[in-house]
């Protein structure tokens, strides 16, 4: 069956289904909204007000503020017939095993024979949900469970029932992955499937802890996300955002499911959150939850009292003593051998819940690898249970949990009586797993590229300690940036230009992209702050000059360039994708040009580049203003603006042939596709112009009144307004006449206004304030 999904139809406009629609739309779907009849009133109101709900979320669901309108709404009782055109009907209503019933009746008889039909529930029974519908339908029906917030948790589970046919499974899988950028895990219909039934577990044993230790909701936050290679929403924000209601009735739900659980008691609700839930205390959705935002303090709930009070820094001594060991199991293990009440929480959490997970093969999945992968896209955990344990040494915390008088799952014994150390084992390039069948090869992903990998497979062409040049095969290779942060600095220049210039040698196209958690954050800022401060001016001009050129070598080398940003790609990173043949930006872009947040300008080739483009837009456009193509450009700088998606950052820094990746785990090999077809096409490099306008004097002069009126009406500092003139200057192509001049001209006034910039008191108070507090400076 191919997976042909042009139309869908969304049942329920609740949290789920609303930003399911969102995101749908986001990727070209024709999405129909449909939820109840309102009570008064226009008869839509429910799903239009779920639309309107969506634009005020933050982060957004939306990819760009203008897909709300896309989103078609409608009732369960006057828009029915819309179900008769659709490829794929989507419930998320309640989670209730009878309506869904009686609502799949109905589905049932209005769809058309070829339409693809999916649960979003929780944890319900995709077969019990199903029972008393035709064959024919079940052939068509399986669960499809998202994970909150759907745009931005890439994991979805599919749930096959047991008439569901293989290929309506398949191409429900393949739509998810290659259109709405979904990492799949297929489960087996058992209560709340993989993600949700070990989650429920661990959220159950971080309750229990708490109360039993006596820990605040800022201590579990606090031990529970980014000290333990988790998402910095920790427990408490990710519950606030899924909603506490959803995860009460999941653990209401799953306690129901399980009477033969010998766990069962974890999953009972404690009392105050049931108390929450009486109280409207849902979470984000409803303006309170956990946290509380008043003004602009955020306030944490007192679980004992229910009462919001101001937050408290957590103190563990076995946290800070371990705080700057990298690796996460011998800073967890560190931790676990501490006193206090940290180190007591996090080993009981941990290791319960790996234990747990392992007792549930096979009873949830054939395999250890989709348990992993289920926690990591859709929990945010950095390492599922098996890799955890791996990490921590499954012989030692089975020895721990035995003199403690727990149970060792007959999983980890088969594995110790086997006289494997690991689940996970790597020789050379070859890396094997264990699971009840034995040991098994780890399989190469579909349309996936594992940097890691590939490196461990064909040695780095040129390597340093700030980038590396990769053979990605095919004749492609990959300049892949691996400094702290992806900082950039003279090691990463230097790989660009190599890559650039000498790359010939080796390959026939080059892709510029790594898989960190960002792309890059830019500049190393407490190199230049030092550099600065030792007087180094002649070293800072040489950097400045260094990264200009590698940015021009990329442009106009002799292989096509694809860059491929994701995540963060600020400043630099912008810069670096700006000089690409081509860009390939992942869904989840946010770039900018941030430079003017530290009282700076781009200096690498941003301002040439953006000016240039400015110009070369204008062109298109007969009887244009050219100022007003200018004055974009200097908006995106002067602002410092960033974009909250990869449409955006298309929109904003991106050309008509420029190109967006769904799916961030295939982002490399699209990415790699992209620059082979250059190639093959005939790749020919241009020559640096000499050719771009200059406006001058009279469009500087106008910025400057601008700026002047800004300032007046206290809207800007003083040095916000020399900022801004500095930026005007370039991008007008310096204090001159009108005319045209060279791209080395503009990258010349950008490195001067940039070292002039930098040599300014208040800009070196601006770097210090980011550098110390996160956050910019209005100085």
């Amino acid at each position: 069956m191919k997976s042909d999904i042009k139309k869908a139809v969304v049942l329920g406009g609740g949290t789920m289904g609303a930003q399911v629609a969102a995101h749908l739309v986001g990727q070209g779907i024709e999405v129909t909204l449909l939820d109840i009849v309102a009570k008064e009133g226009d008869r839509s109101a429910v799903a239009k007000k779920a639309v309107e709900n969506l634009k005020r979320l933050k982060p957004s669901p939306l990819h760009l503020p203008e897909h709300a309108a896309l989103i078609r709404t409608g009732n369960f009782d006057d828009d029915w017939g819309a179900l008769k055109d659709a490829d794929w009907v989507f419930e998320a209503v309640v989670e209730d095993l009878e309506i869904k019933r009686q609502l799949f009746a109905r589905v049932a008889s209005a769809v058309k024979k070829t339409a693809i039909v999916a649960t979003n529930t929780s944890g319900l029974g995709i077969d019990a949900m199903s029972s008393h519908l035709p064959e024919d339908f079940r052939r068509r029906f399986l669960g499809t469970h998202f994970f909150n917030p759907p745009r931005y948790l890439k994991l979805l589970e599919t749930i096959p029932g047991k008439h569901t046919a293989t290929e309506v499974l398949a191409a429900m899988e393949r739509f998810a992955d290659e259109v709405m950028g979904k990492a799949v895990v297929r489960c087996k219909d058992t209560p709340n499937f993989i993600g949700n039934r070990i989650g429920s577990f661990g959220m159950g044993s971080v309750l229990k802890e708490m109360i039993d230790l006596d820990l605040t909701v800022e201590d579990v936050d606090t031990l529970t996300g980014p000290a333990i290679g988790r998402a910095r929403s920790a427990t408490f924000r990710t519950a606030d955002i899924a909603g506490v209601d959803v995860c009460v009735k999941v653990s209401q739900n799953l306690y129901d499911a399980v009477p033969n659980d010998p766990f069962r008691d974890v999953f009972k609700v404690p009392d105050f959150m049931k108390a929450m839930v009486e109280r409207g205390l849902l979470g984000q959705k409803a303006g309170a939850g956990f946290y509380k935002k008043e003004k602009d303090d955020i306030r944490t709930l007192d679980w004992k009292t229910l009462e919001y009070r101001e937050r408290r820094k957590a103190k563990f001594p076995s946290l800070e003593a371990a705080q700057n060991v990298s690796d996460l199991g011998a800073r967890l293990n560190q931790v676990f051998a501490g006193k206090d009440k940290g180190a007591q929480f996090l080993w009981r959490v941990l290791s319960g819940t790996s234990l747990y997970a392992a007792g549930l093969v096979p009873e949830i999945s054939d395999d250890v690898i989709s348990i992993d992968r289920a926690m990591e896209w859709g929990y945010g955990w950095g390492s599922g249970p098996f890799r955890l344990l791996d990490m921590l040494g499954v012989a030692s915390v089975a020895e721990r949990a035995r003199a403690e008088g727990r149970a060792v799952p007959p999983l980890v014994e088969q594995l110790l009586a086997s006289g494997r150390k690991r689940f996970y084992e790597t020789e050379g390039s070859r890396t094997t797993v264990f699971g009840p069948g034995g040991v098994s090869p780890v399989a190469d992903r579909p349309g996936v590229i594992e940097v890691a990998v590939q490196k461990s497979r064909v040695a780095p062409v040129k390597k340093n300690a700030g980038a590396s040049l990769v053979d990605l095969g095919d004749g492609v290779g990959l300049v892949e940036f691996h400094s702290k942060m992806n900082t950039l600095g003279q090691d990463t220049f230097s790989v660009l230009s190599f890559a650039a210039k000498e790359g010939k040698a080796h390959f026939d196209a080059l892709v510029v992209g790594n898989q960190a958690e960002q792309f890059t954050v830019g500049a190393n800022l407490m190199l230049a702050l030092l550099a600065v401060q030792g007087e180094e001016w002649d070293e800072i001009d040489l950097s400045i000059r260094q990264f200009q050129n590698a940015n021009m070598a990329l442009k106009y080398s002799d292989l096509p360039v694809v860059v491929a940003p994701f995540g963060m790609a600020l400043g630099g990173g912008c810069e670096i994708s700006l000089h690409g043949t081509r860009i390939r930006f992942s869904a989840e872009t946010y770039m900018g040009l941030v430079e003017a947040g530290v009282g700076l300008l781009p200096g690498g080739g941003g301002c040439k580049e953006m000016a240039l483009r400015a110009h070369d837009r204008c062109a298109g456009v007969p009887e244009a203003d050219a100022f007003a193509f200018v004055k974009r450009a200097f908006d995106l700088i002067g602002f410092a603006r960033v974009s909250t998606s990869g449409a955006e950052a298309l929109r904003m820094f991106g050309t008509p042939a420029d190109t967006l990746s769904p799916h961030p785990d295939r982002l490399i090999a699209d990415a790699k596709q992209v620059a082979l077809g250059l190639a093959r096409a005939g790749h020919r490099p241009g020559r640096p112009r000499t050719d771009v306008p200059v406006l001058g004097r009279p469009a500087i002069a106008t910025f400057k009144a601008g700026v002047h009126n800004a300032l007046r009406g206290g809207h800007i500092s003083e040095h916000d307004a020399l900022v801004a003139t500095r930026i005007a200057t370039v991008l007008c192509g310096g204090d001159r006449a009108p005319g045209v001049a060279s791209e080395q001209h503009y990258l010349d006034l950008e490195r001067e206004a940039f070292l002039s910039l930098l040599g300014t008191p208040k800009t070196l108070a601006r770097i210090q304030h980011t550098l110390k507090e996160g956050k910019p400076l209005r100085n």
